[in-house]
């Protein structure tokens, strides 16, 4: 134990050397942090909604005010706007309707691919004679695929591309006949597009008999919310059926009610949603993979 005393003590005093070293030189002061207003939940949401949002809400608080001053219901100021704005989004189609309109103009524009090869052309030259007449609801995909194949980006690294902006597995088996047309550059890709393009055409009706299925449970409770809510406000104006829920307790009540049909909208529309086929192209085909 005696010669360590003598080692940590000197191994004390060359730290504290390094010390007065390092606290002697000269650095420059660090730019002062720029100032942040701390923003709460409820102003980032704010911040975020958009125009018509935002327009919904604040109608939704006049609504709120004006039920409160006929009925005396203080709720209606915080329920009120949460009706206009929420029961849009829960009885409104969900997106896969857009999705199978992208399938479509999918299915539509591997033809006109399809009858651009026959001409004789290359693959690079068919997909850039095909921008002008693609339809609407793929056009920014096929033309960031332009754009990457004109910036010199390698057409199967450039097709995979296009298969992560479509996001779709149907996308997918379309990137990948492309894919192996451009790896063995020969003349049957153009039939083998017109395969793939009645093979998509047939998922498309497929998939819009499955969403008008859909949309019958949801045109039902759209219908039952509407005459619900024409219902109350009459009885409100004229009469004093509803009068007890003015009260505390009657207001908890309308709460735990309106809540109920609330997640039984939820619940509904989650069930009617749909899970999307998975990928086998991209980064989600990759993790999925991996997961597994």
């Amino acid at each position: 134990m005696t010669p360590l005393i003598p080692a940590l003590g000197g191994a004390l005093a060359v730290a504290g050397v390094i010390g007065v070293i390092v606290g002697l030189r000269r650095t420059p002061p660090p730019p002062p942090a720029p100032l942040r207003r701390p923003q709460s939940r409820l102003t980032s949401r704010l911040t975020s909604m958009d125009k018509r949002t935002k327009m919904l809400a604040l109608a939704g608080v006049a609504a709120g005010f004006l039920i409160w001053l006929l009925t005396g219901w203080a709720i209606a100021v915080a329920l009120a706007p949460l009706a206009v704005v929420g029961l849009p989004t829960l009885l409104a189609a969900p997106p896969s309707a857009a999705r199978i309109d992208k399938l479509e103009a999918l299915e539509e524009w591997t033809r006109a691919l399809a009858s651009v090869l026959t001409v004789g052309v290359g693959l690079e030259e068919a997909l850039r004679a095909t921008l002008r007449s693609t339809p609407e609801a793929i056009r920014p995909e096929v033309t960031l695929l332009i754009a990457r194949l004109r910036a010199r980006i390698g057409t199967e690294e450039a097709l995979r591309a296009f298969a992560d902006d479509l996001n779709d597995a149907t996308g997918d088996l379309v990137a990948s006949y492309l894919i192996l047309g451009a790896r063995r550059r020969g003349q049957g890709l153009a039939s083998v597009l017109e395969s793939l393009a009645e093979s998509v055409a047939a998922d498309v009706r497929a998939r819009r008999a499955i969403e008008a299925d859909r949309a019958k449970p949801r045109t039902t409770a759209r219908w039952v919310t509407i005459i619900t809510v024409c219902v109350l406000g009459f009885l409100a104006l004229t009469g004093d059926y509803i009068a007890p829920y003015g009260t505390p307790l009657g207001q908890v009540l309308l709460v735990m009610l309106l809540s109920a049909y609330v997640a039984l909208l939820v619940w509904m529309r989650n069930m009617a949603k749909g899970q999307p086929l998975p990928r086998f192209l991209g980064a989600a085909a990759r993790e999925g993979g991996a997961r597994r």
